[in-house]
């Protein structure tokens, strides 16, 4: 995997406690068997068994249930037409139903030749602490992987740096810091 800048050691990043940001490498992932085809903690078969409905397309997704799913776990509530049309122009997703409800979504965007950046991963609190999280995550991954790209990022915030971990992530790798500009209207 190639970065912007010269290749330094993980390690040496420079205090990755205050960075949001966090890459995986190629080389990463498939140590830990996100490759093109996939090696996943809990098989399609076993997510099926259990109830859980895998979707890789905008068809038939109910986005008042998708933003219901983001007010749960502490995102806001979006406009649903702003949200069609970002999941009209996103390139990866996954999201997962149970009993016809969403209960788990993620999604990336990007280029989809060199880089992606994941938003958006949320699992139902109901549903939190069976895998089902890293289920996606492996999935949306492989699906990246697959497209060969090669450069992924996400925002997380700290609380969930130890999710993405053992996915492969690393903590402000390079030194490299997020910077953002927002044009949120001021209540």
């Amino acid at each position: 995997m190639e970065f912007h800048r010269r290749p330094r050691s993980f390690a040496g990043s420079k205090n990755p406690r205050k960075s949001p940001c966090c890459f995986a490498q190629a080389a990463q992932l498939e140590a830990l068997g996100i490759t093109e085809t996939g090696k996943f903690s809990m098989s399609d078969d076993d997510l099926s068994s259990r109830g859980f409905q895998l979707h890789r397309s905008l068809d038939n997704i109910n986005l008042d249930d998708l933003n219901a799913l983001f007010v749960k776990v502490g995102f806001p509530r979006r406009q649903n037409e702003k949200l069609l049309r970002a999941l009209e122009h996103t390139g990866t997703m996954l999201w997962v139903t149970k009993a016809g409800s969403v209960i788990a979504f993620a999604r990336a965007t990007g280029d989809d030749v060199f880089n992606a950046i994941i938003w958006d991963v949320v699992v139902d609190p109901a549903f939190q602490g069976i895998g089902l999280g890293k289920a996606v995550m492996e999935r949306l991954m492989a699906d990246l992987t697959r497209k060969g790209i090669t450069n992924i990022v996400l925002y997380a915030e700290p609380n969930v740096l130890g999710f993405y971990k053992p996915l492969g992530f690393v903590v402000d790798p390079d030194g490299i810091r997020a910077m953002s500009l927002s044009r949120r209207r001021r209540a």
